[in-house]
């Protein structure tokens, strides 16, 4: 195990993270061990538009999870990879009267050694997708487009 890293731990995992502001202050978000995050509402909703916001923590969510699924299917596959890039773009629209994420659109690009098989690349690419925990827990539909580079 690598130093600074802890043994996984058996299932059901709990999370807790606190948010508190006041009337017209930005909201601290806090969680046990990590360090105070600063948001505020996007410029789409009148926000200034230069903080985190709960819409791009979720897409944020959606990409670091999409790699770090990635990242443990390939370790698990044993196929040798040198970087991926990921982009999570989130379509926020109302429905019935509820605004909610609709539609969540990965793009992810893979580069690989020449020697690596770029279609077990993207195969597992899109084994990584099915496995985030996070697009399975929302309600949007999720399309990923995927690229591997060899090198």
């Amino acid at each position: 195990m690598q130093p600074g890293r802890h043994p996984t731990q058996e299932l059901p995992h709990h999370y807790t993270v606190s948010a508190s502001a006041g009337a017209d202050d930005n909201v601290l978000v806090r969680a046990p061990d990590l360090p105070e995050i600063v948001t505020a509402a996007p410029a789409e909703f009148g926000g200034p538009g230069d903080r985190w916001s709960p819409e791009s923590l979720l897409m944020a969510a959606v990409a670091d999870c999409f790699i770090l699924s990635f990242r443990a299917i390939a370790r698990a596959s044993k196929l040798e990879w040198t970087d991926i890039e990921c982009t999570a773009t989130g379509t926020l629209d109302r429905v019935e009267r509820v605004t909610r994420f609709t539609e969540v659109q990965v793009s992810a690009t893979l580069r690989i050694p020449a020697d690596t098989d770029p279609e077990k690349a993207d195969r597992l690419l899109h084994k990584a997708e099915q496995a985030c925990l996070i697009t399975n827990s929302m309600t949007a539909s999720t399309a990923l487009t995927t690229e591997v580079v060899s090198e």
